[in-house]
């Protein structure tokens, strides 16, 4: 099913959007839009429990525009079957293209919650809420998960096995195991493993930040597709620079800056829209030399004017090469 769905999107290689918490909103999506060569988009995490009762005008997470429905993913995270599935009904009679169940969220008060990687130690439970998903829609359904604690191939191969017999569609992998969210590299080996145990497609994610990462994971690990996150939001005309050659100047970043800025303001209540921009600096600081005094500059501002004003009074930024991983994280 998946593969039929897959080949409508003409993007070459297949990049998607992987879901962040506070960062795939309305805004960043737009953008991301706006240069192209992005074949799947993911909002940002959404509770099971409280996804039926959103109203998608007012709903801080559970928004999106009509004209990106058609390649808009919505995680959903909680440990409910029947929950999972009432959040999936609603998914699908919104007209979005898929379904992300959250396998692989380390975020501790999600895990002692019972879900995100915790589900990844409760094989049974994970099933069923895949197969009781997959019984309330038609649309297609992703696992989002990472490596399972004490993690061996043997332990890999039957959870991505158990995955697809239970009904996934495709999946996206983040090879760190539990807790460990960025100490160390993410093991892209374990996603030929994954990827040469089923017959559904495998998306690969983790430590991408460049079109050569890109290049590399395909090369290694045979996936299928590419999710990307943190270069997302730090670039988010990646996508198009990787499937359509854009080549970025340092005006692209100040209108990509602006652009963030002003939409954010458009689309939440100044406070929110306020945080939103902050939680996004890093990100976009992450770009130049001395990108912490960029950082601090535009964190003090209090409003959209002030953050309009501060942008235009930047000059002689040097852009790296590759984002700064200490801003970002690793």
């Amino acid at each position: 099913m998946a593969s039929l769905l897959f080949s409508k999107f003409k993007q070459k290689p297949f990049l998607i959007l992987s879901p962040m918490v506070g960062l795939t909103h309305l805004a960043l999506r737009k953008i991301i839009r706006e240069f192209g060569g992005c074949a799947l988009l993911s909002m940002e995490m959404c509770s099971a429990k409280a996804l039926p009762y959103e109203n998608r005008t007012t709903s801080p997470y559970f928004k999106f525009f009509e004209e990106e429905k058609y390649q808009l993913i919505c995680q959903i995270v909680g440990n409910n079957p029947k929950k999972m599935a009432d959040a999936a009904k609603r998914i699908e009679q919104e007209g979005l293209f898929g379904i992300d169940l959250n396998f692989g969220c380390s975020v501790s008060h999600i895990y002692k919650q019972q879900a995100g990687a915790y589900l990844l130690e409760n094989v049974s439970l994970a099933s069923q809420i895949i197969e009781a998903v997959k019984k309330a829609v038609s649309i297609p359904v992703s696992i989002k998960f990472r490596l399972p604690t004490q993690c061996t191939e043997k332990k890999l191969i039957l959870l991505a096995k158990m995955f697809e017999q239970s009904g996934a569609d495709f999946l996206i992998f983040h090879p760190r195991i539990y807790p460990d969210r960025r100490n160390r590299p993410p093991r892209w080996e374990y996603i030929s493993v994954v990827k040469q145990s089923v017959s559904i497609p495998v998306l690969g994610n983790g430590n991408v930040f460049s079109i050569e990462d890109v290049k590399k994971m395909f090369q290694q690990t045979a996936c299928d597709g590419v999710a990307l996150g943190r270069i997302a939001a730090a670039r988010p005309f990646i996508f198009a620079q990787i499937t359509q050659g854009f080549q970025p100047t340092i005006q692209t970043y100040y209108h990509i800056a602006r652009k963030m800025c002003l939409y954010l303001f458009e689309f939440y209540e100044p406070t929110r829209a306020l945080r939103l921009f902050k939680k996004w600096l890093p990100y976009f600081g992450s770009n130049f030399d001395f990108g912490l005094e960029l950082i601090s500059i535009l964190a003090k501002a209090k409003d959209k004017n002030e953050i309009l004003s501060k942008l235009n009074k930047i000059h002689n930024l040097k852009i790296l090469n590759k984002p700064n991983l200490i801003l970002i994280g690793q």
